[in-house]
């Protein structure tokens, strides 16, 4: 026997043996455990000391919004001229404002209309995104053209600029009236970004062999999309809008400021800081804290949906 065939006959009969060295089946050799995307998306995301530190904030700022009696126990309506710009004490943290209220318990309840703001329009978008994105990937040719160009006009229309022209008709000064004009608004105009990311997704998922073996056994345009090429677009979408709702959550303080989004008695951030302004002179702390709740939560949201993409993108790893 040859050198060859001895290096063979051995290499045959280790492969013939399980895990253990015990005899075993060709099937056996060389398994190993195979990772999702997600399942290495995770593991790197464990490393990231940059998503723990914004899953911390946006956990603090939703818990804030969710539950602000844990963080204050002051009424932030309850305000009283008699306190107009006193420092701060045991009771408030932070002193109050020209009216009386205490600003550390208006920031912490302002979280409420910002995020919830922030999260329905994130969410709105996304179903405009998905339905617009899907369908203009999946069929393609004129479908595609008319929605490509559909989007092209939406992208090309300033988001803030629009927003103000048309929450200016919006003539109800009720709470929640408000709350969803603003929400509407932002939707509309802020779906584009996302509807392109999904597109490119199922342009590529439509490709691939599994979406060739359903079409092959007899799956209409409705399964293959919902169930085989909606769930591989998703992870793109969400890294979108997580760091979209961050940018709602901006602009939606920015309208309050401006006077044209949410409006007392709802409190807001936005015009916190749009009076806080105002009288800066007199004391700067009715101005620096609202400011610094809303810097930090939308540093937050960025910070998370940039580590959730770099998880998901292979050519980062």
């Amino acid at each position: 026997m040859s050198d060859f065939e001895t290096v063979a006959a051995s290499e045959n009969q280790a492969a013939r043996r399980g895990p253990s060295g015990e005899p075993g089946t060709p099937n056996q050799v060389g398994q190993q455990k195979v990772r999702s995307l997600a399942g290495d998306a995770w593991r790197d995301l464990r490393r990231n000391p940059i998503f723990w530190l914004s899953l911390l904030l946006v956990t603090i700022i939703s818990l804030m919004a969710i539950v602000p009696g844990l963080f204050t126990p002051n009424d932030p309506q309850d305000c009283l001229l008699s306190r107009q710009n006193a420092g701060p004490s045991g009771s408030a943290i932070f002193g109050y404002d020209f009216q009386g209220c205490d600003t550390f318990s208006r920031a912490v309840y302002g979280s409420r209309a910002s995020l919830l703001v922030g999260a329905l329009s994130a969410l709105l978008t996304g179903v405009i995104a998905l339905v617009i994105g899907l369908l203009s990937g999946y069929f393609g040719r004129w479908v595609d053209a008319v929605l490509s160009r559909l989007i092209d006009i939406v992208l090309g229309i300033p988001l803030l600029l629009a927003a103000i022209v048309l929450l200016k008709r919006v003539g109800s000064d009720n709470s929640n009236a408000r709350i969803f004009a603003v929400v509407f608004v932002l939707a509309i105009l802020g779906w584009t970004t996302a509807a392109r990311v999904v597109r490119s997704s199922v342009i590529t998922a439509k490709e691939q062999d599994y979406v060739a073996a359903a079409r092959m056994l007899g799956a209409g345009h409705g399964r293959i999309m919902l169930r085989h090429i909606l769930p591989n677009s998703l992870a793109p979408a969400i890294v979108v809008l997580t760091i979209a709702l961050g940018s709602f959550i901006a602009a939606e303080a920015t309208l309050s400021f401006l006077g044209i989004g949410l409006k007392a008695p709802t409190i807001s951030w936005g015009q916190d800081i749009d009076t806080g302004r105002i009288h800066m002179r007199e004391s700067a702390t009715p101005l620096l804290v609202p400011s610094t709740f809303l810097a930090l939560t939308v540093l937050a949201f960025i910070m998370l949906g940039d580590a959730i993409r770099d998880a998901f993108d292979p050519k980062l790893r």
